[in-house]
């Protein structure tokens, strides 16, 4: 039976919600994917097979991650859904949470990420541009893995990562900068420029799940954003 240990709101940091071997495993599972993206050629693995195979792991091993997560907080009593933070109870709290991931988007994801990256002088490595979709199939798939990405990528970073980092520095500052280093890192097959504008990303998306006390407007502006890019990018490269 789950107890009612009480959990802190998205983005704070007043305790842990699981003992630290857990938050090591769900570091390695994410650096140690990174790291192999950045290594390994998977479309040599993969071969004639296309994207969907690229597709289909990426989704496995995210919605894997936040499984393992899930597991941690049940023994703590914790539920995802408090993890979350948020409440959709009225449709007044939808439009919100899609106003404000849209707004979000609008200024961080194509704004200030453009400049970032201008003084970076990143550009899209070719195994970033051999990743868009294609056909109508992969179009679909696109939009499914932007899904997962926008949920997922936001349960591990922001909800779980940046409590547990904040809980360990004592600090909701640090806890928003070391999530975002690893959200950063775990995009290992972009290269260290593009790693490091994701970084300020992670970093723009941590400060909006200690302010809005919920992943919700993360979540939305995530999964759009990346929709968007990958549907966009079918038309752009051909």
């Amino acid at each position: 039976m789950l107890s009612n240990t009480p959990v802190p709101s998205p983005g704070s940091s007043e305790s842990s919600i699981a003992p630290a071997w857990h938050t090591i495993a769900v570091l390695s599972v994410v650096l140690g994917v990174s790291l192999v993206g950045a290594r390994v050629e998977l479309p040599a693995i993969f071969g004639s097979h296309g994207r969907v195979p690229r597709y289909l792991l990426a989704m496995f091993v995210e919605w894997a991650t936040v499984a393992l997560i899930w597991w941690g907080l049940r023994r703590r009593g914790i539920r995802l859904s408090d993890l979350i933070g948020g409440s959709w109870a009225r449709r007044v709290h939808i439009l919100r949470d899609l106003g404000i991931g849209i707004a979000f988007v609008v200024v961080f994801g194509f704004g200030v990420t453009q400049g970032v990256s201008y003084l970076l002088k990143a550009a899209q490595p070719p195994a970033v541009r051999a990743m868009m979709p294609q056909t109508p199939f992969e179009m679909i798939l696109w939009v499914l893995l932007s899904l997962t990405g926008g949920f997922c990528e936001e349960v591990i970073f922001r909800g779980y990562l940046q409590r547990q980092f904040s809980v360990l520095t004592r600090s909701l500052i640090g806890g928003i900068v070391l999530q975002a280093v690893a959200f950063g890192l775990s995009h290992g097959y972009q290269g260290w420029r593009l790693m490091s504008v994701i970084s300020v990303y992670g970093a723009c998306f941590g400060c909006l799940a200690h302010w809005r006390r919920s992943l919700r407007p993360g979540m939305i502006g995530h999964a759009l954003q990346d929709t968007t890019v990958g549907l966009l990018a079918r038309f752009l490269l051909r």
